[in-house]
């Protein structure tokens, strides 16, 4: 996952705008799509191969941001008549669009994933179909995969299918509206019981050590005609949201690991000194944790909300370093085989739209719900994809990285010498004259330098901007 999220509201920040298109051009990220490739999504938006059976009398609905039109899922939650409860959950159908080696197979291999900034974003697949045809909007048929998970009364799957079926989405909601309305108590019970299922498995996450970190956006927002940085907490129910994606993506593996064919999403359990490094933050923040207390513990105790809890939780991913992918073929042990973070084996299934990797692990399961050979085009791909996966993921969290640098760099360029109250979060073990400090107004993380001295770890300084120069995207801070 991303070490920040950020995007713009506001007016127009037309010099900000330039330099992110220049940090584009510096890093060789893709830009228009190939005209072969434009023309080919055209007609395969035209003419998709649809599957015979039908669903579209199931009242799916899609929870996003706002402005969100990229629909990868749709869900329809329901009371089982014999207790616990059935998740309908579509997928959008990339593979009913894109023929094996054509060229939009050829381009999403060479993109790989969507990359995001935060005045836009660069799509893995032409808008006709990302934004159009393959998108599961309001009151649309579309082709998806739709999975079908039986829960018992606490959350746990019983069963899973997943076939392909045509499926109209009934209403495109977001993340507020759901939550007021939940709030509120005039949620229809297939919305309402998102906070239901959502609050059950988030208890079977904490009960098999798993941990979903509620990870704050930061916003460049604009204030009297300027612009600063602010912390988003997530609500509740963006949370219990991703606790379906995450229930599918553990079916999806599941399905995987059952039929001997696939691809996992993997993350090592962090070292020792990784977590030892984020201890001593946790110090700085005046986060009290215990020795006794684990951290999954820990992170469910935080209120993002807060600004230092928020600087924590941007610490906290600094843990997920290392997620890979791992595919495997002929009935062999995955290795590595689980994801730390979740605690279980887990797919990326669920956004095919935006992540390349997704549409092949679809493809797996359906072929391994219905007990049947994967074809050979998704098999055939295995044996490359974790590097290709590896490559733009690096690619999306140096992009993510360095805008944040430069978002900070550009919206403090004007005030090089004032001063700032902050925190001392961290200070290299060999060099203690350098270390990070966390602003909290503006939402700042950023480098600092003292020359004179060993910087107070965990203490509250004032420093002195001294550098924000958006041409090199860097900021650093000295003590005051």
């Amino acid at each position: 996952m991303p070490r920040r999220h950020l995007h713009m509201t506001g007016a127009d920040g037309s010099a900000l705008r330039a330099a992110l298109r220049d940090l584009r051009t510096r890093l060789g990220v893709p830009g228009q799509f190939p005209t072969a490739v434009l023309a080919e999504a055209e007609q395969a938006a035209a003419h998709p191969r649809l599957p015979p059976t039908d669903v579209t009398g199931i009242p799916f609905f899609t929870v996003d941001p706002p402005d969100s039109v990229d629909l990868d899922q749709a869900m329809h939650l329901a009371k089982r008549p014999s207790g616990g409860y059935r998740v309908h959950y579509a997928i959008a159908d990339v593979a009913a669009f894109v023929t094996p080696g054509g060229a939009i197979d050829t381009e999403a291999h060479r993109r790989v994933t969507t990359l995001y900034f935060p005045d836009g974003k660069v799509p893995l697949h032409p808008v006709a179909l990302s934004e159009g045809a393959a998108s599961l909007l309001p009151e649309r048929t579309r082709p998806a995969l739709v999975w079908r998970l039986d829960l018992d009364a606490d959350g746990r799957v019983e069963s899973t299918e997943v076939r392909r079926a045509l499926v109209r989405s009934r209403a495109r909601l977001d993340y507020a509206g759901v939550q007021r309305a939940i709030d509120s108590g005039t949620a229809e019970e297939t919305v309402a019981l998102l906070k239901v299922i959502g609050t059950l498995r988030e208890a079977l996450e904490a009960e098999r050590g798993g941990i979903s970190l509620g990870v704050p956006e930061q916003e460049v927002v604009e204030r009297n005609g300027s612009y600063s940085l602010a912390y988003r907490a997530p609500l509740p129910a963006d949370g219990w949201n991703a606790q379906l994606s995450l229930m599918t993506g553990m079916a999806s593996a599941d399905l995987m690991l059952a039929a001997g064919t696939g691809i996992l999403r993997t993350l090592p359990s962090a070292p020792d000194g990784a977590v030892a490094r984020l201890r001593r933050s946790a110090k700085a923040l005046r986060i009290d944790w215990p020795h006794h207390v684990a951290y999954a513990e820990l992170v469910r105790s935080l209120d993002p909300h807060r600004p230092d809890h928020a600087a924590f939780l941007q610490e906290c991913t600094t843990l997920l370093r290392g997620a890979g992918y791992t595919s495997f073929t002929s009935g062999e042990t995955p290795d590595p085989l689980l994801h730390a973070a979740v605690a279980a084996p887990y797919a990326h299934c669920t956004a095919p739209l935006r992540r390349l990797v997704d549409r092949y692990a679809g493809e797996l399961c359906v072929a391994a719900s219905a007990g049947a050979e994967p074809p050979e085009w998704a098999v055939a791909a295995l044996g490359a994809l974790p590097r290709e996966m590896a490559e733009g993921t690096r690619l999306a969290n140096t992009a993510e990285r360095e805008c944040v640098d430069l978002v900070e760099a550009a919206l403090l360029k004007d005030r090089v010498g004032d001063t700032f109250e902050a925190t001392v979060i961290d200070v290299k073990d060999h060099e203690p004259q350098v270390g990070t400090v966390h602003l909290e107004d503006p939402a700042v993380v950023g480098r600092v330098e003292s020359p004179a001295a060993e910087l107070p770890l965990g203490e509250r300084i004032r420093v002195r901007l001294t550098r924000a120069d958006p041409g090199t995207a860097k900021i650093l801070f000295a003590p005051a």
